[in-house]
């Protein structure tokens, strides 16, 4: 609250580039839904990757760490008005990292918004984007509250089709409640889509209690291969890495703290295979039409399935596709000829 709230004026402050999203060609439809985003709701942004996965159309989505509501906005545009959106945050009256911010040039100052929390900034443009959208009724909401803590904000078990968090697990003490209470509230089925900043190695005290690397999402960062073993235990399937960049520094006193770390922003997908889903390796055919993605879908680094393609999948993604929103979508057989498995399983 503090670097966020007083020490960051402006995305320029920055001393890495943790917190800001890489530039990437985006879809046609997420360009118009961004054009679709309140002013202040965009300025009030910082993020490490794009956390708007496929095939959303009336999906629950719940967003860990929603700061002023931008990735709500956008995904409660995919969902459509029979969808929901629930973001939560825990800041009170200041800025954070979770609250992420629009990176501008260092020549363009910020917009003179008022300061208030980010769950204010959120909810005060709901009536605005529900008319922008066309939509009759609200299907966003906006609560405060810790992503460990789900239930003290009243979120149920099995409530919500995906998760998603841009860049604000790092800022979690306590990594594995958050995954723990993500799969608590997620469906059978249902998929963790989230991206966050990564080291190659496990932090050294003085760089976990450093308030910059902090501030900056590092001192928080999970050592990646922590990541697997806190998903397996927890009961997620092995997480599936979409896309890794690398982050620089670019601050001299920063980089000797750091020494021979290196950190990455990664964005992963995690899923809560149903055990009756799973049946070994297999074949899949992807039947296409998901909206932006009717002929190829990019599943993650090591997936990419064309339209009418067979493609041959390990059985850790056969019971994906079967058990998740994505059964649909698949024509899914068992290894071997003639063995097609009944679609939409879960």
């Amino acid at each position: 609250q503090d670097y966020y709230g007083k020490r960051l004026q402006k995305s320029a402050d920055l001393k890495t580039n943790a917190c800001i999203t890489l530039a990437r060609p985006l879809p046609k439809a997420m360009r118009d839904a961004l054009e679709n985003v309140h002013e202040e709701v965009a300025a009030r942004y910082y993020g490490c990757g794009l956390v708007i996965p496929e095939c959303l159309t009336s999906c629950r989505i719940l967003d860990l760490g929603s700061g002023s509501g931008r990735d709500c906005y956008l995904l409660s545009q995919m969902v459509g008005e029979r969808g929901h959106v629930t973001g939560i945050d825990m800041t009170e009256g200041q800025v954070w990292c979770g609250a992420r911010a629009s990176p501008r040039p260092p020549s363009i100052p910020p917009p003179p918004f008022p300061s208030s929390s980010q769950v204010e900034v959120a909810k005060k443009h709901i009536a605005y984007h529900m008319d922008k959208f066309g939509y009759k009724r609200p299907n966003v909401e906006f609560l405060q509250g810790y992503m460990e803590k789900l239930s003290d904000a009243g979120l149920a078990d099995e409530s919500y089709d995906i998760v998603i968090s841009n860049c604000v697990i790092n800022l979690a003490p306590d990594k594995r409640a958050v995954l723990r209470e993500a799969y608590r509230v997620l469906k059978p089925g249902g998929e963790m889509y989230f991206s966050d900043v990564y080291a190659n190695q496990r932090l050294s005290e003085s760089v976990r209690k450093h308030r910059v690397l902090w501030g900056e999402c590092l001192a928080g960062a999970l050592y990646w291969r922590d990541l697997y073993s806190i998903a397996e235990e927890v009961g997620f399937s092995p997480p599936c890495l979409v896309t890794a960049s690398p982050i620089t520094i670019g601050d001299k006193e920063l980089e000797d703290i750091i020494g021979d770390c290196r950190f990455v922003s990664a964005t992963f997908r995690l899923f809560k295979v149903l055990s009756s889903c799973r049946a070994g390796p297999g074949q899949v055919i992807y039947n296409g039409g998901i909206v932006g993605h009717e002929r190829e879908l990019v599943f993650d680094a090591n997936f990419t399935f064309k339209e009418g393609e067979v493609v041959d999948v390990d059985a850790e993604m056969a019971a994906i596709l079967r058990s998740s929103r994505f059964a649909e979508e698949f024509l899914i057989r068992a290894d071997g000829p003639n063995t097609a498995a009944p679609q939409g399983c879960c």
